[in-house]
């Protein structure tokens, strides 16, 4: 009966949805306080029902429940208990309910987090969270249903994709789908802005932090999926420009610009329609991704091929999304308002700027992945674009925003002058160019990538860590006192923008120096062979069976020396998965702080010969840690107190009579 369970807190959870959908907008728009007083209990009450339904399905997959069908399609029971939980979400249905479990629990948070807000506001908010919530949930019920039962039941399952049988599988999922969803936050605050005509610096200081939150979680999602991609698939890259990776990419690039847009409107009260725009945007993304994954118009290792129905549904929903909260934002953005006025040269102009070219950049890669989609359903031919369109585009987008994101922190608000700013920035730029100059040299053999690439990724990486060097020295050097004083002093979402920036400069320089920088073969090696990559030697020493807990591999053994010394021995496999009788090749990988030593067994071409992918790429932990660094930013931001606090100062003036002002603030980021 834990199946039926499960279904029936669907159902049950579909009616409060639209209870969470209905009444709070009719309360807000009559002043019916039941009504909107129906909005928090209903997304508590609908969180708790899918969080029902999550373990039903979850305890069927560890329970081995080969009756359910999508348990049967998705699992095996000699699949190891943890990627029989990740399994929850290795198919469809299942994927798709952890989408609506993880928009309940925002919706939640956004219940318990926003009693200091005005209830036809939150009112406003949650009924839009509620109605997304009743899209994905008439989508499982009809279409998607986890639950379906399997007559008669099957005796061992299909098993998961071995692909998937990862461990970042059982975090990379979840994290990706909290950054997806957590844009619905920023979206529904948007919606209820266009709804009620109230836009000003405290929406800005409201929606901030869950930006933020959605922000960095679909950072660290992609970071694991770019490292999944990297060791997992055996093919020595961490980005491909796959469409599915492009899928999350583009919500990225819309909520970078939203983050920096919400710091001017909150600041200044300037970009208000801009700034509802982009939440509308980023989140239309998102719901762009999920049609682009479960519609079956894509071949990807990340896409699941599903039938037309259910591509026409998403296509439905996502029209109905992008659609209805376009036309309100045309006919209800008047009402916002424009705000402030700048000069042409000032920090609101330069982050405007920088909003412009990151949106350009999303656009770019829009179009990319979905112009061959296009002709393909037209019938107008078969096309492939690749790496070397959004390369070639991609990057001299991208390289104007760098400059400015070091050059807008430091410019001054309303309007700055140019002397001013050369003389903060010139120690930044200076260095940075010296060390795009100097660095190259240092490195050993040529650049694969040629010098004039190199030296400008090497430029825009150290002119974006000087450049946050030289804002941060400027704060705390200027003024009266200690300096460690006025350190502690700073607001979080100061030292959030210090470190994103920061990592910024150290992933291009990662990206920059591993891929101007890599040696790789592909080879033929015979068993007691020796060849040398990069300054190693690798020594194809032995190859045996191996045996997994669902699997049987032939395992190779590869020690590396340099220079007649020992650094360490790789062990490849070349798996094959019996269930499926899929073979895999599991790369084996060392990773240093300047270099990665890499190694993929690939077929056997006769007596002991195996093809072989030798790699040596430096600095790839650069890659990661730069995007840790920018998660991290995010996470201190998004935890800035002040929001809290301005949140309780608004509360108190409306409980205290008489004009009360909430005290501004000094903006770090």
């Amino acid at each position: 009966m834990i199946p039926e369970i499960g279904l029936f807190s669907l159902i049950l959870a579909l009616l409060v949805a639209l209870a969470q959908g209905i009444l709070p907008l009719v309360g807000a728009a009559t002043g019916w306080q039941a009504g909107l007083r129906v909005a928090r209990p209903a997304a508590i009450g609908q969180f708790g029902l899918t969080t029902v339904a999550f373990c039903c399905l979850a305890w069927a997959f560890l329970d081995n429940d080969f009756s359910v069908l999508y348990v049967a399609a998705n699992s095996h029971a000699d699949l190891p208990a943890g990627y029989r939980f990740a399994a929850v979400w290795g198919g469809h249905e299942g994927s798709l309910l952890l989408w609506l479990y993880l928009l309940t629990a925002w919706s939640l948070a956004v219940a318990l987090c926003s009693r200091q807000l005005p209830l036809p506001f939150v009112g406003r908010v949650l009924a839009v969270m509620g109605w997304i919530s009743v899209g994905f949930l008439l989508f499982l019920l009809f279409l998607s249903n986890p639950f379906e039962r399997l007559m008669p039941p099957a005796m061992a399952g299909r098993d998961l994709n071995p692909l998937l049988q990862d461990p970042g599988m059982i975090v990379h999922p979840p994290m990706l789908y909290m950054g997806y969803v957590g844009f619905s936050v920023a979206f529904a605050f948007a919606i209820a802005a266009l709804l009620s005509g109230e836009l000003d610096a405290m929406w800005a200081r409201w929606v901030r932090p869950w930006t933020l939150a959605a922000w960095t979680f679909l950072t660290i999602g992609i970071l694991l999926g770019s490292a999944w991609a990297y060791y997992v698939l055996g093919w020595g890259g961490w980005w491909f420009w796959d469409p599915v990776e492009n899928a999350s990419f583009m919500p990225w690039l819309a909520g970078t610009a939203l983050i920096h847009s919400l710091i001017v409107t909150e600041r200044r009260g300037a970009f208000r329609s801009w700034t509802v725009l982009l939440a509308i945007c980023a989140f239309s993304l998102s719901i762009l991704g999920t049609f682009l994954v479960r519609s079956g118009v894509l071949t990807s290792v990340h896409a699941f091929a599903v039938d037309p129905g259910r591509g026409l549904y998403i296509l439905a929903f996502m029209t109905a999304i992008v659609g209805g909260s376009l036309a309100l934002y045309a006919w209800r953005a008047p009402a916002v308002g424009l705000g402030g006025g700048f000069s042409l040269l000032s920090r609101e102009s330069l982050l405007l700027s920088n909003n412009v070219v990151l949106t350009v950049a999303a656009g770019s890669v829009l179009l990319g992945t979905l112009y061959p989609v296009v002709l393909d359903v037209l019938e107008w031919g078969k096309i492939s674009i690749g790496p070397p369109y959004f390369e070639a585009v991609f990057v001299p987008l991208m390289t104007p925003a760098i400059f400015l994101m070091g050059v807008g922190p430091v410019a001054r608000w309303k309007q700055a002058e140019p002397p001013d700013l050369a003389r903060r920035l010139r120690v930044a730029f200076a260095v940075s160019v010296a060390t795009a100059v100097l660095l190259p040299l240092a490195m050993p053999g040529p650049a694969r990538l040629g010098s004039p690439l190199v030296i400008l990724g090497l430029w825009l990486a150290a002119w974006s860590v000087a450049s946050a060097a030289a804002h941060a020295w400027q704060r705390l050097a200027g003024g009266d006192g200690d300096w460690l004083r006025r350190l502690g002093r700073q607001p979080r979402s100061w030292y959030g923008m210090l470190l994103a920036h920061a990592g910024v400069g150290v992933f291009i320089a990662g990206v920059t120096l591993a891929n101007g920088y890599e040696v790789k073969q592909e080879l033929r090696m015979e068993l007691g062979e020796t060849r040398e990559a990069g300054g190693y030697r690798f020594t194809f020493a032995s190859v045996g069976p191996a045996a997994g807990p669902n699997y049987s591999a032939q395992r190779a053994v590869f020690p590396v020396t340099r220079g007649g010394k020992p650094v360490i021995t790789l062990y490849p496999e070349k798996r094959l998965y019996t269930v499926q009788d899929m073979a895999l090749s599991q790369a084996d990988i060392d990773s240093g702080f300047t270099r990665d030593l890499f190694v993929a067994l690939g077929e056997p071409v006769g007596g002991n010969a195996w093809t072989v992918r030798l790699q040596v790429k430096p600095f790839m932990t650069w890659i990661w840690s730069g995007c840790i660094l920018m998660a991290l930013g995010g996470l201190l931001a998004a935890g800035d107190k002040r929001y809290r606090r301005a949140l309780e100062a608004r509360t108190r003036a409306r409980e205290e009579p008489g004009p009360q002002a909430v005290r501004p603030t000094r903006e770090g980021a």
